[in-house]
C-alpha cells in the first residue's frame, strides 16, 4: 500500500480539518471552568469537534467527562492506543500571523497547536481514516485518546484512565521522529520568598509568566525611590540586548516592561527568560529590602544557568542528558512576598529525593523555601523491545534515516502508558517552535507524517 500517495491525495482534506481545529482557542480557562467543561470552553469545544468527526465517519466514539475521550476502530481483545492531545498554551504577543487562524504561507500552515499538538493529531486523524478506508483487517482495537489538559498537568488522561482500560500498547504523536523512548521526569518546583518586608522596599511589584512549561516572554516590575538616571540607563539597556520594553514614570514610580522570547520549557536555553533580563537591570537599582533579596535569587539561581547547578540540582545521564529548569512564573509584591514557580526537567536515573532534600537544607540558610508542588516520574520502553523496533522500522522505510531513539525533556501521553513510546512528528533537523510564536508545521511533512502513521497502524494492529 503506498500510503505516501493516499495521503498526498487527500492534502486538502488534512489542510482544512486542521485550520479548523486551529481556530478553536483551546486554551485553559479555569475562570470560567465548570462540570460541563471542566478546562473551559475552549478545550472542550476542540475536544467536541474531534468526537464529532469520529462520529460522522462511522467510528466508535465515547466522552469521558468532557475531560478526555476516544475514537476507535478494529476489532481484538489487545489494543493499540494513539495519545493526542487539543488544547494549546496560550499565544504570546508579536505573531506575524494569527495565532488561532490556520493561515498558510510558503508550504507551512501557521497557528497555536501547529506543532503541539493539533498537527500531529490530525496526522494521526487522517491515518485512522485512511486504514479503514483501505478495508484493511484489525486484529486489535486502535483507539485514538484525546486529551484536553496536556498542557496543564495531565488531568484529562489520569481521569480517562480512571474510567478507561489501558492501551496494550500505544505511541503518542508528540514529540519527534524517529522516535522518543526516555521521557524525563516532570516536576514543578516553587521557592517562596519567606516575610522579610521592610517598610521601604524599592521593588512594589514584579510579575513575569502564564505557565512553568513555557519561558516567559514579558516581565513587568513597578519601583519607586530609586535613582532617577533609571530612565536613561533603562534605554540603553534594552538596545544593548536587542530587545524591547517599555519604562514609565508615574509620581515617585516606575513602571518597566521588558520583553523576552518565548519557548518551551524542555529547552528553556532557545528562549530569552524576560523575568531574568529584567532582574538583570533591576540589580542596580534595587538596593534594600526583600526586593533586593528577591533579584539577587532570580539571577544567582537562573542567570546563564539552565541547569540548576547554583541550587545543586544539576545532574545528567547518558540515556536522557541534562536535567533542566525553567523558571515560569515569576511574582514578587511588597506586602505578600515573592514566588519563582520552576518547571524541571530531570533525567531518567535523577536521584529525586535526595537532590531535592539537599537543596532544601541549603536553602535553611536563605530567605527562601523550596517546595515540590507536583512530580511526573520518568518514562522509559527498552530499545530492544518490540513496539520500539517496529515504529523504527515504519519510519525507517519512510525516511531511509537510521537514526538511534532519542530522549526528551518534554512529557507526551506516552509517559502515562504501561508500554507507549512518543513517535514524530517533528522530522530530524526541522526547528521546533512548539510554544514559540509563529508556530507552524511544515505541510509536507504533516502529510508524511499522515503515510507514517497509517502504516504504523497496520504494522501494529493489522498484523
Amino acid at each position: 500500500m503506498d500510503w505516501l500517495k493516499i495521503a498526498e491525495s487527500r492534502k486538502d482534506e488534512l489542510i482544512d480539518e486542521l485550520q479548523q481545529l486551529i481556530q478553536i482557542e483551546s486554551v485553559l480557562d479555569e475562570s470560567n471552568s465548570s462540570d460541563d467543561a471542566p478546562f473551559g470552553k475552549g478545550p472542550l469545544q476542540a475536544l467536541q469537534w474531534m468526537l464529532n468527526k469520529g462520529e460522522e465517519y462511522g467510528f466508535k466514539t465515547k466522552n469521558i467527562d468532557n475531560m478526555a475521550g476516544s475514537i476507535e476502530m478494529g476489532a481484538g481483545v489487545e489494543s493499540l492506543g494513539i495519545l493526542c492531545h487539543v488544547d494549546v498554551v496560550p499565544a504570546s504577543s508579536g505573531w506575524t500571523y494569527p495565532p488561532f487562524k490556520g493561515e498558510v504561507v510558503d508550504g507551512k500552515l501557521y497557528g497555536r497547536g501547529a506543532i503541539d499538538d493539533k498537527g500531529p493529531t490530525i496526522a494521526a486523524w487522517l491515518a485512522m481514516k485512511m486504514v479503514k478506508d483501505a478495508n484493511i483487517h484489525l486484529n486489535k482495537r486502535v483507539r485514538m485518546i484525546i486529551g484536553s489538559d496536556e498542557e496543564s498537568g495531565f488531568r484529562c488522561v489520569k481521569r480517562y484512565f480512571e474510567k478507561e482500560e489501558m492501551p496494550t500498547i500505544g505511541f503518542a504523536p508528540d514529540a519527534d521522529f524517529p522516535l522518543i523512548n526516555a521521557e524525563k521526569g516532570i516536576s514543578s518546583l516553587e521557592f517562596t520568598l519567606n516575610n522579610h518586608m521592610q517598610e521601604l522596599e524599592q521593588l512594589t511589584s514584579f510579575h513575569a509568566g502564564k505557565r512553568t512549561n513555557m519561558v516567559p516572554d514579558l516581565a513587568k516590575a513597578v519601583v519607586e525611590n530609586v535613582n532617577m538616571n533609571i530612565v536613561r540607563n533603562f534605554h540603553n539597556f534594552v538596545e544593548k540586548n536587542n530587545t524591547q520594553g517599555t519604562i514609565i514614570k508615574e509620581g515617585n514610580q516606575y513602571i518597566l516592561t521588558v520583553h523576552g522570547k518565548s519557548a518551551h520549557a524542555m529547552e528553556p536555553e532557545k528562549g530569552i527568560n524576560a523575568a531574568i533580563l529584567l532582574c538583570k537591570f533591576l540589580n542596580d537599582y534595587v538596593d534594600i529590602g526583600a526586593g533586593k533579596e528577591f533579584i539577587q535569587f532570580m539571577l544567582h539561581s537562573f542567570e546563564n544557568d539552565h541547569y540548576g547547578k547554583a541550587l545543586q540540582l544539576d545532574y545528567e545521564d547518558s540515556s536522557s542528558g541534562k536535567t533542566t529548569l525553567n523558571p515560569g512564573v515569576v511574582m514578587f509584591d511588597r506586602t505578600n512576598g515573592g514566588s519563582i514557580q520552576v518547571s524541571m526537567r530531570y533525567s531518567v536515573t535523577y536521584p529525586f529525593e535526595e537532590k531535592l532534600t539537599n537543596a532544601q537544607l541549603e536553602l535553611g540558610n536563605t530567605a527562601f523555601s523550596l517546595d515540590v508542588l507536583s512530580n511526573s516520574k520518568p518514562h522509559h520502553v527498552s530499545e530492544d523491545d518490540e513496539l520500539v523496533q517496529t515504529l523504527l522500522h515504519v519510519y525507517q522505510k519512510h525516511t531511509g534515516d537510521y537514526s538511534k531513539p532519542l530522549s526528551t525533556g518534554g512529557g507526551t501521553y506516552a509517559r502515562t502508558m504501561k508500554k507507549g513510546v512518543a513517535f514524530g512528528m517533528l522530522f530530524p533537523s526541522e526547528p521546533d517552535v512548539a510554544h514559540q510564536t509563529d508556530e507552524y508545521v511544515v505541510i509536507e511533512n504533516l502529510v508524511k507524517a499522515a503515510a507514517i502513521y497509517a502504516d504504523a497502524i497496520v504494522e501494529l494492529a493489522g498484523k
